[in-house]
């Protein structure tokens, strides 16, 4: 991908796409994914969001969101905690 292709400007009606159910949109010209696309896929994040990106095991999420729906901003703050017991002379 280019910066050509980035400033392409759609053509797509989104308005009229977003009025119309699943059953109504025609998918007949995409074929369908494979198991051999999925293995040949390759994940790609913008850089602009990948700074962002941690994996976190999928119970300790679970556990997080179960405990309210600031869930993120309580993952920061204890991580922030864990930072400033383990370093006293980091300065957040």
């Amino acid at each position: 991908m280019n910066d050509k292709d980035l400033s392409n400007t759609s053509r797509t009606n989104w308005e009229a796409l977003e009025a119309m159910t699943d059953e109504e949109i025609d998918y007949s010209d995409i074929p369908p994914l494979t198991e051999e696309f999925f293995e040949k896929a390759t994940l790609r994040i913008p850089a602009n969001l990948a700074h962002r990106l941690v994996q976190i095991d999928p119970e300790v999420l679970k556990w997080f969101q179960a405990h309210g729906t600031e869930y993120q901003t309580t993952i920061n703050s204890v991580l922030r905690r864990y930072i400033e017991a383990e370093d006293s002379s980091f300065a957040l």
